[in-house]
Protein backbone atom coordinates (compact mmCIF):
# COMPACT_ATOMS: atom_id res chain seq x y z
CA UNK A 1 0.00 0.00 0.00
CA UNK A 2 1.56 3.26 -0.94
CA UNK A 3 1.28 6.16 2.20
CA UNK A 4 0.06 9.27 3.52
CA UNK A 5 2.63 11.62 3.88
CA UNK A 6 2.32 14.67 6.07
CA UNK A 7 5.51 17.58 5.61
CA UNK A 8 4.47 20.46 7.81
CA UNK A 9 6.33 23.29 8.74
CA UNK A 10 6.01 27.06 9.86
CA UNK A 11 5.48 30.06 7.68
CA UNK A 12 8.55 30.24 4.98
CA UNK A 13 9.88 27.00 5.68
CA UNK A 14 10.24 26.32 2.39
CA UNK A 15 7.04 23.75 2.02
CA UNK A 16 5.74 24.71 -1.41
CA UNK A 17 9.49 24.93 -2.79
CA UNK A 18 9.91 21.40 -1.46
CA UNK A 19 6.64 20.09 -3.41
CA UNK A 20 7.91 21.61 -6.42
CA UNK A 21 11.72 20.49 -6.36
CA UNK A 22 9.63 16.52 -5.85
CA UNK A 23 7.24 17.18 -8.57
CA UNK A 24 10.28 18.16 -10.75
CA UNK A 25 11.81 15.46 -10.08
CA UNK A 26 9.26 12.80 -10.50
CA UNK A 27 8.20 14.45 -13.90
CA UNK A 28 12.06 14.35 -14.93
CA UNK A 29 11.94 10.24 -14.53
CA UNK A 30 8.94 10.61 -16.87
CA UNK A 31 6.39 10.14 -14.29
CA UNK A 32 2.95 11.43 -13.95
CA UNK A 33 2.31 13.63 -11.12
CA UNK A 34 -1.03 15.37 -9.95
CA UNK A 35 -0.59 18.79 -8.02
CA UNK A 36 -3.75 19.89 -5.64
CA UNK A 37 -4.03 23.22 -4.04
CA UNK A 38 -7.59 24.46 -2.06
CA UNK A 39 -9.28 26.52 -4.83
CA UNK A 40 -9.22 29.58 -1.88
CA UNK A 41 -5.64 30.31 -1.81
CA UNK A 42 -5.57 32.65 -4.83
CA UNK A 43 -2.23 34.76 -3.53
CA UNK A 44 -0.53 33.79 -6.75
CA UNK A 45 -3.07 33.29 -8.90
CA UNK A 46 -6.00 30.19 -8.56
CA UNK A 47 -4.27 27.66 -10.19
CA UNK A 48 -0.68 28.63 -9.24
CA UNK A 49 1.45 27.26 -6.96
CA UNK A 50 4.26 29.37 -6.27
CA UNK A 51 6.79 29.03 -3.61
CA UNK A 52 8.69 32.59 -2.61
CA UNK A 53 12.14 31.85 -4.12
CA UNK A 54 10.25 32.23 -7.47
CA UNK A 55 9.41 28.62 -8.96
CA UNK A 56 5.85 27.96 -9.96
CA UNK A 57 3.68 24.97 -11.72
CA UNK A 58 -0.27 25.22 -12.65
CA UNK A 59 -2.05 23.07 -10.15
CA UNK A 60 -4.11 20.02 -11.76
CA UNK A 61 -7.09 19.97 -9.36
CA UNK A 62 -8.64 22.68 -7.20
CA UNK A 63 -10.94 21.39 -4.17
CA UNK A 64 -12.91 22.89 -1.66
CA UNK A 65 -14.79 21.57 1.57
CA UNK A 66 -17.12 19.51 -0.57
CA UNK A 67 -15.37 18.45 -3.42
CA UNK A 68 -15.66 14.59 -4.45
CA UNK A 69 -12.63 13.75 -6.04
CA UNK A 70 -12.85 11.61 -9.24
CA UNK A 71 -10.53 8.53 -8.41
CA UNK A 72 -10.11 8.13 -12.36
CA UNK A 73 -8.01 11.13 -12.68
CA UNK A 74 -5.42 9.31 -9.96
CA UNK A 75 -5.01 6.31 -12.03
CA UNK A 76 -1.62 5.74 -13.96
CA UNK A 77 -0.47 8.46 -11.94
CA UNK A 78 3.02 8.36 -10.02
CA UNK A 79 2.11 10.62 -7.13
CA UNK A 80 0.30 13.13 -5.91
CA UNK A 81 0.93 16.28 -4.48
CA UNK A 82 -0.79 18.78 -2.19
CA UNK A 83 -0.40 22.71 -1.45
CA UNK A 84 -1.35 24.58 1.84
CA UNK A 85 -3.06 21.28 2.99
CA UNK A 86 -3.92 23.15 6.20
CA UNK A 87 -7.27 24.51 4.32
CA UNK A 88 -8.57 21.03 3.16
CA UNK A 89 -11.35 19.42 4.67
CA UNK A 90 -11.09 16.39 6.78
CA UNK A 91 -13.79 14.75 4.35
CA UNK A 92 -10.85 15.52 1.61
CA UNK A 93 -8.33 14.39 3.72
CA UNK A 94 -10.13 11.19 3.83
CA UNK A 95 -10.41 10.94 0.13
CA UNK A 96 -6.80 11.23 -0.23
CA UNK A 97 -6.01 8.45 2.44
CA UNK A 98 -8.60 6.17 0.49
CA UNK A 99 -6.71 7.26 -3.17
CA UNK A 100 -3.26 5.36 -1.40
CA UNK A 101 -5.20 2.50 -0.28
CA UNK A 102 -7.39 1.74 -3.94
CA UNK A 103 -5.00 2.86 -5.90
CA UNK A 104 -2.35 2.53 -4.30
CA UNK A 105 -1.09 5.90 -5.19
CA UNK A 106 1.15 7.93 -2.77
CA UNK A 107 -0.18 11.42 -1.53
CA UNK A 108 2.58 14.19 -0.02
CA UNK A 109 0.44 16.95 1.36
CA UNK A 110 2.35 19.91 2.87
CA UNK A 111 1.04 22.90 4.79
CA UNK A 112 0.99 23.87 8.28
CA UNK A 113 0.62 22.27 11.40
CA UNK A 114 -1.82 25.38 13.46
CA UNK A 115 -2.77 28.50 13.12
CA UNK A 116 -1.32 32.09 14.91
CA UNK A 117 -3.41 30.97 17.98
CA UNK A 118 -1.70 27.82 18.22
CA UNK A 119 -4.73 25.75 17.50
CA UNK A 120 -4.63 23.02 14.44
CA UNK A 121 -6.48 24.11 11.18
CA UNK A 122 -8.67 21.38 10.30
CA UNK A 123 -6.77 19.49 7.33
CA UNK A 124 -3.71 19.03 9.35
CA UNK A 125 -5.68 18.01 12.96
CA UNK A 126 -6.67 15.17 10.24
CA UNK A 127 -3.76 14.43 8.74
CA UNK A 128 -1.85 14.13 12.01
CA UNK A 129 -4.42 10.86 12.70
CA UNK A 130 -4.19 9.91 9.69
CA UNK A 131 -0.39 9.60 7.88
CA UNK A 132 1.43 7.13 7.67
CA UNK A 133 4.39 9.40 8.19
CA UNK A 134 4.69 12.98 9.72
CA UNK A 135 7.91 14.79 8.92
CA UNK A 136 8.56 18.61 9.83
CA UNK A 137 10.38 21.00 7.47
CA UNK A 138 12.22 22.88 9.66
CA UNK A 139 13.17 26.81 9.80
CA UNK A 140 14.82 29.62 12.30
CA UNK A 141 12.99 31.46 14.12
CA UNK A 142 12.84 34.69 13.00
CA UNK A 143 13.74 36.68 16.60
CA UNK A 144 16.40 34.33 17.01
CA UNK A 145 18.28 30.96 16.12
CA UNK A 146 16.44 28.78 17.61
CA UNK A 147 13.97 26.33 15.47
CA UNK A 148 10.59 27.71 14.65
CA UNK A 149 7.42 25.71 15.52
CA UNK A 150 5.10 28.81 16.25
CA UNK A 151 3.38 31.72 13.17
CA UNK A 152 2.98 34.91 15.28
CA UNK A 153 0.75 37.01 13.45
CA UNK A 154 1.37 40.87 13.40
CA UNK A 155 0.38 43.82 12.12
CA UNK A 156 3.34 46.34 10.81
CA UNK A 157 5.54 44.39 13.46
CA UNK A 158 3.65 44.06 16.25
CA UNK A 159 2.10 40.63 17.05
CA UNK A 160 -1.58 39.98 17.42
CA UNK A 161 -3.75 37.22 18.37
CA UNK A 162 -7.38 38.32 17.51
CA UNK A 163 -8.77 37.74 14.25
CA UNK A 164 -9.87 34.87 11.76
CA UNK A 165 -7.79 31.39 11.96
CA UNK A 166 -7.57 31.59 7.95
CA UNK A 167 -6.12 34.73 6.66
CA UNK A 168 -3.91 34.36 3.49
CA UNK A 169 -0.55 36.34 3.51
CA UNK A 170 3.32 35.39 4.24
CA UNK A 171 6.35 37.62 5.80
CA UNK A 172 3.89 40.60 5.29
CA UNK A 173 0.91 39.01 7.92
CA UNK A 174 3.27 36.41 9.96
CA UNK A 175 6.69 35.47 11.11
CA UNK A 176 7.75 31.97 12.30
CA UNK A 177 9.08 32.21 15.69
CA UNK A 178 10.08 29.65 18.33
CA UNK A 179 7.59 29.01 21.13
CA UNK A 180 9.80 31.17 23.92
CA UNK A 181 10.01 34.07 21.25
CA UNK A 182 5.86 33.56 20.49
CA UNK A 183 4.83 34.18 24.07
CA UNK A 184 7.18 37.09 24.46
CA UNK A 185 5.84 38.77 21.51
CA UNK A 186 1.97 37.98 22.66
CA UNK A 187 2.78 39.16 26.29
CA UNK A 188 4.64 42.39 24.81
CA UNK A 189 0.88 43.11 22.44
CA UNK A 190 -0.89 42.41 25.39
CA UNK A 191 0.88 44.73 27.78
CA UNK A 192 0.70 47.43 25.05
CA UNK A 193 -2.67 46.92 24.62
CA UNK A 194 -3.69 47.17 28.57
CA UNK A 195 -2.14 50.73 28.38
Amino acid sequence: MAKLYFRYGTVGSAKTLNLLAVAHNYRQQGKDVLLIKPDMDSRFGKDRIKSRAGLEMTADILVNAQSKLNFADFEGISCVLVDEVQFLSAPIIDQLREITVSLSVPVICYGLRTDFKAGLFEGSKRLLELADSIEEVKATCNFCNKKSVMNLKHVNGKAIDSGPSVELGAEEKYYSVCFPCYQTEIQKAKSLCAH
